[in-house]
């Protein structure tokens, strides 16, 4: 009965039935420890904390700062009406697998959230068969591992059935967060503009470090020079718009620099110039006012850097 009462309930942004009755966690790796101590934080009740092992689930409980420590999931998860998978996606199905087999009779009526950025809610398909509310709720923020980042503004991405979609709004309002409701099949182009956003800038900043190093720079001097000029970059891209703020030989129309940089870079290994000409390409793209005549500008660059093939079969 009072499952029924919890679940007929509107959200809000303070301690209400879900919170008070609380959640569940399986998984507590960087996601799953930082939400936990967040939501702890909030108010919310944490309950059973499942992860492979009882030092591994004592150590999350001891991170987030409360919770009961579980090995193995078990009936005990069910406990709480909210239940969040944050694992790996590649263990989310094994995971949605057990939860089915042990809880057969005790899913029903419960609301089930996975975190996974890329995997809509259709993965817990087998616990909506059951009689459980699913959906899944990804923070749009990366996890060190050391702390609880504050969620305070970040973006979560929700979607899935209407009462898990209340549960998931309610939980990121707790947060002081704020809520991005997608459709399912948007998911993995959501989780791909991230990763442009985040892993990708990463890679591209790092690659340049190493070039700066690759010419006689010590790695924290490469860093100190090139992360202010990425920080200003992106403020004024917020300030002033993304194409006010491009800059660079593309941005001026100097062919001619990018055919030296071209040249330059078939020294390192291949994957520096062909990330250089894809993202002048995206550049282009997104960025310029004629695409098209920029892309054949490109084009005609990167045929011409091309060095010849050696011919086989000659000796000097």
């Amino acid at each position: 009965m009072r499952c029924m009462r919890w679940c007929s309930m509107p959200p809000t942004r303070y301690p209400n039935m879900v919170t008070r009755y609380g959640i569940s966690i399986i998984g507590a790796g960087r996601l799953g420890r930082s939400l936990g101590r967040s939501l702890r934080d909030r108010g919310w009740s944490i309950h059973s904390v499942v992860t492979r092992s009882h030092g591994t689930a004592r150590r999350a409980v001891r991170s987030i700062g409360a919770g009961h420590a579980c090995a193995a999931i078990s009936n005990e998860v069910f406990l709480a009406p909210v239940i969040l998978i944050a694992v790996p996606d590649s263990a989310i199905q094994a995971v949605v697998q057990q939860l089915a087999d042990v809880g057969e009779q005790d899913v029903r009526k419960h609301f089930i959230l996975h975190t996974s950025g890329a995997l809509a809610s259709d993965v817990l398909a087998p616990l909506r068969q059951l009689g459980a509310s699913a959906g899944s709720l990804h923070p749009l923020q990366s996890f060190s591992g050391v702390g609880a980042p504050n969620l305070e503004g970040r973006v979560f991405a929700i979607e899935g059935d209407a009462g898990a979609v209340r549960v998931a709004r309610t939980l990121v309002r707790s947060l002081d967060g704020e809520v991005l409701l997608l459709d399912s099949a948007a998911k993995p182009l959501y989780h791909a503009a991230a990763s442009i956003a985040a892993g990708q800038v990463l890679a591209a900043i790092e690659a340049a470090i190493q070039l700066f190093a690759s010419i006689g720079m010590k790695r924290r001097e490469a860093l100190r020079a090139l992360l202010p000029l990425t920080r200003q970059v992106l403020e004024n891209q917020e300030r002033l718009g993304a194409r006010a703020a491009w800059t660079g030989p593309l941005a001026r129309g100097d062919f001619r620099v990018i055919a030296a940089h071209e040249k330059a870079l078939l020294a390192p290994p291949e994957e520096y110039l062909a990330a250089y000409r894809a993202l002048n390409r995206l550049a282009a793209r997104v960025l310029a006012r004629d695409p098209e005549s920029m892309l054949a500008a490109l084009e005609q660059i990167s045929q011409e850097s091309v060095p010849a093939p050696k011919a086989k079969g000659v000796s000097a």
